[in-house]
């Protein structure tokens, strides 16, 4: 969730299987409701086990909105660094809050380090999908916003004189 007066980033909800299907992570995340979700640059490559079938093909198939496009920054940079410099920039000045109960986060964030300099990509997961959703705040709408997009057209009465 994204606090746009106070340009805060909550992160309320997580979602952790291992080893589970697209099916199974589809299932869970539609129960979260009418969201829309950002999506790493590789999840436009093939994967073996649906034969070549991008897996953000597989889940819209699955009935999940995903954005148009992969998670980077305005510029199209997609540069993990800079990911993490963003989140770390607002968790330092109190714009970025996780919701305690979120125990498969933190365990995860506790987790996570470097090795001569370099992040090791471990175990990191859920910090990763929270990166994306970070980089693609620009896409972030309103509940107001998507009932007036989504609304039924309605057309003036027209009088013939």
């Amino acid at each position: 969730m994204h606090d746009r007066d106070a340009d805060v980033v909550y992160v309320t909800k997580c979602h952790r299987l291992k080893e589970a299907s697209v099916i199974e992570h589809a299932a869970t995340l539609r129960g979260w409701g009418d969201l829309t979700f950002a999506w790493p640059r590789d999840g436009a490559r093939g994967t073996l086990e649906n034969a070549g079938v991008p897996l953000a093909e597989q889940f819209r198939r699955q009935g999940l909105n995903l954005l148009h496009e992969p998670a980077a920054f305005a510029d199209g940079s997609v540069s993990v660094e800079a990911g993490v410099m963003e989140i770390l920039t607002r968790m330092e000045s109190g714009r970025f809050k996780v919701f305690d109960h979120l125990n498969d986060w933190f365990s995860e964030f506790r987790l996570y380090h470097r090795l001569e300099g370099k992040i090791v990509p471990e175990y990191d997961d859920l910090l990763s999908a929270t990166r994306y959703a970070v980089v693609s705040l620009r896409f972030a709408r309103t509940k107001s916003f998507k009932d007036k997009w989504n609304r039924p057209i309605e057309y003036p009465r027209a009088s013939i004189a």
